[in-house]
């Protein structure tokens, strides 16, 4: 891509996180100081779409971003800092390390990320909250996708069983195709060693307009944690 291309992609997929709501030439025209007409920016708007990195989901002039441009977000996303009032929270809820305070690790975990949360702590005893937060995404308004997540959730316990021995050692981030919860989705997650010696996982379970950087910080940060 142009330096131009990179910077016009880069804002479509900020925004889209931000927002959920598709980018038009005319909204990046009007709030950034693109060095360019208006016309300019459809027409690499135009190539980026050739690209596979953007498409226009609907009849309006606005673009999403594609899995592929998040990919690509994610190959140059910049390390995150929590604020040290979050970073607190989690160190007073883990003084213990039992299945009680890992739960409310959980439930303030969906509520810092507002999407939802899992946390295996036997490969099988799967606990999620936040799901209202996934369901509450503006992408999955529509009746069939409900549908398609709430039967996602009643197989967690199934899928994370499936897929554990796969799952990398290290947090990481696993979007659509790579999502083992579905190519809709998005998850960033890790493994750990429980109190019992035993592997568990953990991990946040969005849309693919989630916020990367912010999310992988809170992950990594509990991680740290929990060692």
């Amino acid at each position: 891509m142009e330096e131009r291309q990179v910077k016009i992609l880069d804002i479509i997929i900020r925004e889209y996180i931000k927002s959920g709501v598709p980018v038009s030439s005319g909204f990046l025209v009007q709030n950034y100081a693109l060095d360019c007409s208006s016309a300019t920016v459809r027409n690499e708007m135009a190539e980026l779409e050739e690209m596979g990195l953007i498409s226009q989901p609907h009849t309006s002039a606005g673009r999403i971003p594609t899995e592929k441009a998040f990919c690509w977000y994610l190959e140059n996303l910049e390390p995150v800092s929590l604020a040290k009032e979050e970073k607190d929270v989690f160190k007073d809820l883990l003084s213990d390390k039992d299945e009680y305070s890992l739960k409310q690790v959980a439930k303030n975990l969906a509520a810092l990320s507002s999407v939802a949360v899992f946390w295996a702590f036997h490969r099988r005893n799967v606990y999620y909250t936040g799901v209202t937060n996934l369901l509450s995404q503006p992408e999955f308004a529509g009746l069939g996708i409900v549908y398609d997540i709430s039967a996602i959730i009643d197989r967690l316990d199934e899928i994370i069983y499936d897929s554990f021995d796969e799952l990398p050692a290290e947090p990481s981030v696993m979007i659509g195709s790579k999502c083992p919860f579905g190519d809709f989705l998005s998850t960033v997650l890790v493994k750990y060693n429980s109190i019992d010696g035993q592997k568990g996982v953990f991990g946040l379970i969005g849309p693919l307009r989630s916020d990367y950087g912010r999310n992988l910080a809170l992950i990594n940060h509990i991680n740290n944690l929990l060692k």
